[in-house]
């Protein structure tokens, strides 16, 4: 039986459907539990990318093992866990068991309000959440079509984000778990992301493996030997890339979407074919109509292992200026974006933003969208595989593959540059094979509860009965730091 789950933006709700890519493990279950249970899946999601394709293998992968399934309270079915996401801008409740499924996801998100506001306003932001998160639950438990006695636990994201988004998240959680007499499970957002293949993949990375965590909070390359045991190889310097996109699309006054977000809007841009006189191949024309300059690929910051995004930003500012100064920019017609939908730094959030341009014409808006994603892309290729040369080799010959996950590991420019890199590299990893690339499908990449409540039932798994009530939100969180402060 298939299900149908939704993610509601603003006034607009984008239908998705998800059922279970592992028929076996439905089939194993008791057979009141399948009567009562619906089953979900990724098929309307691309396939993973990767290098080298191989069939599923229950002994590949020590998630994949029948024994690591264990519902203490209840051993004739699943650990059933419900998640709370809302670090940022998305209200999210999903219900997932310990057999893979996901019986049900609801994710409310504010791409209008942000819209308004150019960017996401941290007061407003949590105000919607207030409203937002019971709506999402009631519509989350509809879904399942299950009760608060099939559920063992309830998770929610402890940190990092916005402290008081937070906040409505993790008093929901606590407040159904102490009135319901449920198990408590506070999650680390990243490292959900992290492990997010291993709920949705039919065969899942083994540890040790690599991740890339690219969202508007991280800009990270990660590695992942255990569960609850992460090491930050790569870090940003400055603005996360996510951040970066979304910046430049207000840089370039796209126009809001009520689905999608800022740096969503500006890939499509930058997808679509090029108009007058951008589709000149003469670069000499204008300096403005070049490729923007990659941060830290030359002299002595091509020696550095670091991400940066800043500089990238900067630079797509002052040649969009001197493009709009250039007498032949002004001969294309002008984007259905008027000055009036170009945001004004009053309505800004607290981070700065840099200043809207009064008028842009569509065609700068394509262009220079395709100049930003492609620097911002190249970038991120040229580090990340400057850090995966520079590994040992002892642990690249026991590494399983890169997962790429965040929000923007949904860019499909950035996933086919990928592969690309991967096929360059030739890596020799576990196995003798070349690197496997594994991406979360569209639907998880971006912030979900789905990812919080598959995140709590490993950590059940591994032990934990349940988090005390008085554990503290941790807005500013380093993957290093995993649970240091937890009993």
């Amino acid at each position: 039986m298939s299900l149908r789950g939704s993610f509601v933006v603003g006034a607009a709700t984008r239908s998705y459907r998800i059922t279970s890519p592992f028929p076996s493990r439905v089939q194993s279950r008791s057979s009141q539990w399948s009567a009562q249970t619906k089953v979900l899946s990724f098929e309307h999601c691309p396939t993973r990318c990767s290098s080298s394709s191989s069939a599923s293998s229950a002994s590949r992968s020590s998630v994949s093992s029948s024994s690591t399934y264990i519902n203490p309270g209840h051993q004739d079915r699943p650990l059933i866990v419900l998640g709370l996401e809302s670090s940022c801008d998305d209200s999210s409740c999903s219900i997932v068991t310990s057999t893979r499924e996901i019986l049900s996801l609801q994710t409310i998100s504010q791409h209008t309000l942000n819209s308004s506001y150019g960017g996401v306003h941290p007061l407003a932001a949590q105000i919607a959440h207030s409203a937002n998160i019971p709506r999402a639950i009631e519509r989350c438990l509809a879904e399942a079509g299950i009760g608060w006695g099939e559920i063992d636990a309830v998770a929610y994201t402890r940190g990092p984000g916005m402290k008081g988004c937070l906040g409505v998240g993790e008093m929901a959680a606590k407040g159904l778990a102490s009135g319901l007499g449920k198990r408590l499970v506070g999650i680390h957002h990243m490292q959900a992301h992290a492990l997010t293949p291993l709920l949705t993949e039919s065969d899942p990375p083994q540890f040790p493996f690599l991740i890339l965590l690219v969202s508007g909070g991280h800009t990270q390359l990660v590695l992942a030997e255990a569960v609850d045991k992460f090491k930050i190889l790569l870090d940003t310097l400055d603005s996360k890339v996510g951040d970066a996109f979304e910046k430049s699309a207000r840089l370039l006054s796209l126009p809001p979407h009520p689905s999608r977000s800022p740096g969503s809007i500006l890939e499509h841009y930058a997808s679509l074919p090029t108009l007058p006189p951008y589709n000149n191949d003469d670069e000499n024309t204008t300096a403005s109509r070049r490729g923007l300059p990659i941060p830290l690929s030359m002299n002595e910051g091509a020696k550095r292992l670091a991400f940066s995004f800043a500089g990238l930003l900067s630079a797509l500012e002052r040649q969009l200026e001197l493009d709009s100064k250039a007498p032949s920019s002004s001969t294309s017609s002008p984007s259905s974006t008027t000055p009036s939908t170009a945001v004004t730094n009053s309505k800004m959030s607290s981070k700065p933003h840099p200043t809207p341009l009064s008028t842009i014409t569509e065609a700068q808006q394509r262009h220079f969208s395709r100049l930003f994603q492609n620097a911002a892309t190249k970038h991120i290729v040229l580090k990340l595989t400057q850090a995966i040369e520079a590994l040992n080799p002892a642990l690249c010959q026991s590494l399983d593959g890169l997962v790429v996950s965040g929000g923007v590991a949904s860019n499909l420019y950035l996933r086919g540059e990928l592969e690309k890199m991967v096929g360059r590299t030739n890596l020799n990893v576990k196995e003798g094979r070349g690197m496997r690339l594994f991406y979360p499908p569209i639907a998880l990449c971006t912030d979900n509860a789905a990812m919080i409540a598959w995140t709590a039932i490993l950590r059940m798994q591994a032990g934990l009965e349940s988090d005390p009530y008085d554990l503290p939100l941790r807005p500013k969180w380093s993957l290093d730091d995993l649970y240091d402060d937890v009993p």
